[in-house]
């Protein structure tokens, strides 16, 4: 899978952009807050509808268009998937375009912002369009996953997994209605009083759906797991072992009274548990908690509770490890997810990769560099072109890029 063609109209400080893309390596060159990450994020969120930086998508709308009341920012791309199952056929060609438009609301003037998201021409909800295109984004920021809140780790996994796993996006899209409502109903017995009995079709609602994303975490880790440990097992020369410790709020894997809890360092295999037996167990859950429930008003498991940790050599990396350890954990995680993401789809994601080099020592700077040439395509930034070796730098096309205006350009060899 590689992008052909990307246009921005209005989208953060790039007023007007339109490119072709060339496959492989395109190096993105510029000082600090000239576009770079804003180009990368605008790639990203053609996978994920999403961004990594923004916390609202007006945020997104350039600042000169977003004064008006209505604006409109636009990321379109054509891009083209391999057609790996027939070997004689050519790629296929897609279309892909965001919108992102800021409109009165009706309420004393204010502003709201919507998404309208098109693919080949035909209009789509998110949890239909994510899929279509894929991308693995690595930045300095990445290490929250490994060292910051169970929420950054969840997120991480919701946008890895919706990328890959069919019906994950409408499945959390789902249980995420479902768990408003139930906490909305938990809160008014709590205040008011009521039937409990009210809060079975939310039970059910919640289990059928959460069971769902329970059973795809189970089998992504494992998966993840075992494409990072081989690379990260590389990276540190044999010297660590990394292990991806999935724990769920609710678990489905049974706890006999009386018996010891097992230590975070040793593997659980959860993988042979049924679809049908987490959703019967989730529902018990919920069953059997719902007192407490009410009395806090709030659901207190489920996928939304759930973690992921990171261990190496039984250490937890998220507490005890180095900023190095971390590091290494998070880069592995990453080269497993672009490795994945060709396993589950037969596509190879394009990897955007902002300012990580600069986070590197030299021997994982060869290291990362290595395994871009297994990728059809890779987006890098940069403010110091001296962080990369001379021959890839001629082996990869080089934009300039200032106040979000773009010029490609070439290093004279001397």
């Amino acid at each position: 899978m590689f992008l052909k063609h990307l246009s921005l109209t209005n989208y953060r400080n790039f007023a007007r952009l339109d490119v072709d893309v060339p496959p492989g390596a395109v190096l993105l060159v510029g000082a600090n807050a000239q576009g770079k990450t804003s180009l990368l994020e605008a790639v990203y969120f053609l996978a994920t509808f999403v961004s990594f930086h923004a916390e609202t998508d007006r945020q997104l709308i350039n600042f000169v268009a977003g004064r008006e009341p209505l604006a409109v920012a636009r990321i379109v791309a054509e891009f083209c998937r391999e057609a790996s199952e027939v070997p004689s056929r050519p790629p296929s060609s897609h279309r892909i375009e965001v919108r992102i438009i800021q409109e009165a609301n009706g309420l004393n003037g204010g502003v709201r912002a919507r998404k309208e998201i098109l693919l080949d021409g035909i209009e789509r909800k998110v949890s239909d369009a994510v899929g279509a295109f894929n991308a693995v984004l690595f930045q300095p920021q990445s290490l929250r996953v490994v060292e910051g809140s169970p929420e950054e780790r969840r997120r991480y996994l919701n946008l890895t997994l919706a990328q890959a796993v069919p019906h994950y996006a409408a499945s959390l899209a789902d249980y995420n209605r479902a768990l408003s409502q139930r906490n909305a109903l938990l809160k008014q017995l709590n205040e008011r009083g009521g039937d409990p009995g009210q809060l079975f079709y939310w039970d059910e609602l919640l289990a059928s759906t959460g069971s769902s994303l329970i059973a795809a975490r189970i089998q992504s880790i494992q998966e993840l797991e075992r494409l990072a440990a081989r690379l990260h097992s590389h990276l540190t020369r044999g010297a660590e072992v990394l292990r991806l410790s999935y724990e769920p709020a609710y678990d489905p894997l049974p706890h006999p009274e009386r018996q010891y809890a097992l230590p975070l360092n040793a593997p659980l295999d959860r993988s042979g548990i049924s679809l049908e037996k987490i959703q019967q167990g989730f529902l018990e859950a919920l069953e059997r908690l719902r007192p407490e429930e009410i009395a806090r008003g709030v659901t207190t498991i489920g996928p939304h509770r759930d973690d992921l940790r990171f261990l190496a050599n039984g250490i937890n990396l998220g507490t005890y490890g180095s900023r190095g350890q971390a590091r290494t954990a998070m880069l592995a995680l990453k080269l497993a997810e672009v490795a994945w993401l060709r396993e589950k789809t037969g596509q190879w994601p394009v990897l955007l990769l902002d300012e990580v080099l600069a986070e590197l020592d030299a021997q994982r700077r060869l290291d990362l560099l290595e395994r871009l040439a297994e990728t059809e395509q890779s987006m890098l930034t940069t403010a110091d072109l001296d962080a990369f070796p001379q021959d890839f730098i001629h082996r990869a096309t080089l934009w300039r890029i200032h106040a979000g205006q773009l010029e490609t350009w070439k290093v004279e060899t001397g």
